[in-house]
């Protein structure tokens, strides 16, 4: 008897192989009893090592026993899943590779970190042990203590069986959403709108860090009013197109609370609707976090305060505006799969991508970067209603190579689902009710308000919807991750905001569990939009990284990773933070990354194949010295970083803006920091010190002069390499 190695897998003799199945064809190999179910496939699982990159732990629990999990090759070594919920366990299956555990224990936890056995032998078999066991928790584990072989473990599937919600009822779909989202009808007065729009609005003005959300929604109809639009508030109509709801008068953001300076106007949102403007212009003043999606303006578009106070935005989607955009004061700002009847200016970073209507290309004077077609979209899932009254989501299509807006012909196309096949989240939801949601298969549609998390929202089913509205934000308690999808297709999550917790949370949001990059999802890739993070201000908050992203092809449109640098609990030592965006998956495409102020790397690519349209930074206000803002021997971290074993990315409007008002004598040696290969390519790359305060030495690796002075004057890089 012997082993030998083939092709990267464990092979034994035939003798070997002859004697594990005699052995297995005694032991029990079907499922557990009726009563109980599968609970770990396709859910989050982790392991103490793998192998090589073919061998992650998500094969052990993918139901394809053509792949497999293998560790290192020593002891001990464990492989852990996550049910998503507290579970009865009743049986375990292993379905050994031919490296398999001669000692070993089935274990359950709560909380993954005391754990209780349920099983344990020193005797094991190999072959496909099906394991009677009996106890209850959330996370399972196989901790192997002694290997049969001179390999690691190696398992084809690891399978738990049992039951969740101690037989109680399903929790329903649909219901009410609540007293924060607020509906109007065209047959309501007009002053009684108005009334209501502007209380919400003396609320929400200023109140940056309040815990107030709302969601403003109108019925198919026109209305005579004029929506100011202030933090946390969110308004959208109700029609399957944005022509189905008209506001005559104005859907308006300004900046009168803060001075006329539009720089703090972040969290609110214009959705779904048409706007015949008073005057014929449109106001839409402001910075990160405040899409304006699905918008038909009648007229022009004005992106400036009152005034022509500093605005730091933006961005546009799926949107027509038939008249003029004004930028005017705006720093930057991104627009994609539009139409627009014309732009008028720009100051540092304008990037069109698919518009119809958009200026030639011409960075950096203008600095106009101009891409002719959306590589792959889907636009944002929205909530509408439809001719008989009743409440649906519709998932718009993926699409490729795209321009203009997706309703340009008519109906977006795309599917419905009604709101029955939603749990309709209220703030007062426990992680268990939601896991429990989610657990039955249905989608998830949080409602306006602050929901406190003690445990991970798991979310492992394909095309799974989590559709927010009205700024719903979620707080990770006591340093779980917030939220994680399993490595399947088409989960989309969108209109969101992470806030971090006083304890640090290793991830707020992660894509696809660790090693899933492998797998392909081309077809049907999972999508993050609208989503945003925010690590102090509010309060004092820590997070490592605020958002992974592990599963292939994802598409990333439009977020803002924030490490506060004003408001509350914020400080070198109060709000850490390493990184806001990490990329493991290949091929993923982002269109609008803004990721501001983190301690170090603020964007890793490690994935193949990754593009990104449009990128806002700014580096970290708050380094109390250069010593304390160091990467070995380089002074300072990039903004974004390709890893050196990428052979494959490209890049277009790429901003990083520079303000060590700490120390302005701080010095960031780099901008950009990426392997110099034929195939990593960036277009329109640009370095700004704000005021002075502190130098960026190099737009990106050791090319492009420095960003320093008080002038504020971009260092401009057309092409690299």
């Amino acid at each position: 008897m012997h082993l030998s190695r083939r092709s990267g897998r464990h092979v034994l003799s035939g003798t070997f192989l002859a004697l594990v199945a005699f052995v297995a064809s005694f032991m029990v190999t079907g499922p557990a009893a009726a009563a109980d179910t599968l609970l770990s496939q396709g859910r989050p699982v982790t392991a103490s090592s793998a192998e090589n990159a073919g061998t992650p732990a998500t094969a052990a629990v993918d139901g394809d026993t053509g792949t497999r999990w293998s560790s290192a090759f020593s002891d001990p070594q464990w492989i852990q899943v996550d049910l998503g919920a507290t579970a009865t366990i009743s049986q375990v299956v292993l379905r050994w590779e031919a490296a398999y555990g001669k000692a070993f224990k089935i274990q359950v936890s709560g909380d993954a970190s005391s754990w209780t056995d349920v099983y344990s032998t020193t005797t094991g078999t190999g072959g496909t042990q099906t394991l009677a066991v009996s106890g209850s928790g959330r996370y399972v584990r196989m901790y192997g203590t002694a290997r049969a072989t001179g390999y690691g473990y190696s398992l084809w599937e690891f399978q738990v069986y049992g039951s969740t919600g101690g037989g109680g009822p399903n929790l329903p779909g649909g219901g009410d959403l609540g007293s924060n989202v607020i509906v109007f009808d065209p047959s309501m007065a007009s002053s009684t709108i108005q009334s209501r729009l502007n209380s919400v609005f003396s609320t929400q003005e200023s109140n940056q860090f309040g815990t107030q959300r709302y969601a403003l929604l109108f019925k198919p109809g026109s209305y005579n009013v004029n929506a100011n639009i202030g933090f946390y508030t969110s308004i959208a109509g109700l029609g399957r197109n944005p022509d189905d709801v008209t506001i005559n008068g104005g859907v308006t953001v300004d900046a009168g609370w803060f001075g006329g300076n539009a720089t703090q106007n972040f969290w609110r949102s214009a959705e779904n609707l048409s706007i015949t403007p008073t005057g014929g212009e449109n106001r839409w003043a402001v910075s990160q976090a405040a899409p304006f999606r699905r918008i038909h303006v009648r007229g022009n578009l004005n992106l400036a305060p009152s005034g022509y106070g500093w605005a730091s935005g933006g961005y546009i989607s799926d949107s027509k505006i038939d008249g003029t955009v004004g930028p005017y004061s705006q720093q930057q700002w991104l627009t994609r799969d539009s139409q627009i009847g014309g732009w008028t200016n720009g100051v540092w970073n304008m990037v069109f991508s698919g518009v119809v209507g958009a200026p030639a290309q011409s960075f950096p004077n203008p600095p106009y970067t101009t891409i002719g077609q959306s590589p792959v979209t889907r636009e944002k899932p929205y909530l509408y209603v439809d001719s008989a009254g009743n409440y649906n989501v519709f998932v718009p299509s993926l699409r490729q190579n795209t321009s203009g807006a997706s309703w340009s012909g008519g109906s977006t196309p795309g599917s419905s689902l009604p709101l029955s096949a939603f749990y309709v989240a209220k703030p007062s939801d426990s992680a268990a009710t939601l896991n429990q949601a989610l657990t039955q298969g249905l989608n998830l549609l949080f409602t306006p308000g602050v929901y406190h998390l003690n445990q991970t929202l798991n979310v492992t089913r394909a095309n799974t919807v989590v559709l927010g509205i009205g700024y719903p934000t979620l707080i990770p308690d006591n340093g779980v991750t917030a939220m994680s999808t399993a490595d399947v297709d088409g989960v989309k999550i969108a209109g969101l905001l992470f806030d971090a917790g006083t304890v640090n949370s290793p991830v707020l949001l992660q894509v696809g569990p660790n090693g899933s990059s492998a797998a392909g999802h081309a077809s049907n890739p999972a999508s993050v939009q609208d989503v945003f993070f925010r690590i102090g201000g509010a309060g004092a908050g820590r997070a490592t990284t605020s958002l992974v992203v592990n599963t292939s092809n994802t598409i990333i449109d439009h977020i803002w990773a924030w490490r506060a640098d004003h408001g509350a609990g914020v400080g070198w030592t109060t709000n850490p933070a390493d990184t806001g965006l990490i990329v493991n998956g290949n091929n993923v495409t982002a269109y609008g990354l803004f990721v501001e102020h983190y301690q170090k790397y603020e964007v890793i690519w490690n994935g193949q194949g990754g593009r990104t349209i449009f990128f806002q930074n700014e580096m970290p206000y708050d380094p109390p010295n250069q010593a304390a803002f160091m990467n070995g021997g380089t002074r300072g971290y990039a903004a974004y970083k390709v890893a050196d074993s990428v052979t494959s990315h490209e890049g277009w409007g790429l901003g990083s803006y520079c303000y060590f008002n700490v120390d302005p004598s701080i010095v960031a040696d780099r901008a950009f920091e990426a392997p110099t290969t034929s195939g990593v390519r960036f277009h329109d790359l640009l370095t700004v010190s704000l005021g002075g305060n502190g130098t960026i030495a190099h737009v990106i690796n050791n090319t492009g002069g420095p960003a320093q002075g008080t002038a504020t004057v971009p260092s401009n890089l057309v092409s690299y390499p």
